[in-house]
């Protein structure tokens, strides 16, 4: 068993991707390039090695093994006039 914080977080983000079910709003930090990217939006697709999240900007594809952390999020505030 690991101690390392990394792999102890991305193993509980893959869990919630697994047990997530479409139409769920996550948010998912991923890396990307040097860095990492966040995806926040609803759960549209999974596949063995992707999951797609329907942002504000469109649809993002995020492979399964650049994942880093994940986790639900409540829906967006009601915006006051």
């Amino acid at each position: 068993m690991t101690t390392d914080p990394a792999a102890v977080a991305r193993a509980l983000a893959l869990g919630v991707l697994h047990d997530a079910e479409l139409g769920d709003r996550l948010v998912v930090r991923a890396h990307h390039g040097d860095g990492a990217r966040d995806a926040l939006g609803e759960l549209r697709a999974r596949t063995d090695a992707t999951v797609t999240i329907d942002t504000r900007r469109g649809p993002v594809e995020v492979a399964l093994a650049d994942v880093v952390a994940a986790k639900p999020v409540p829906p967006p505030a009601v915006r006051r006039r």
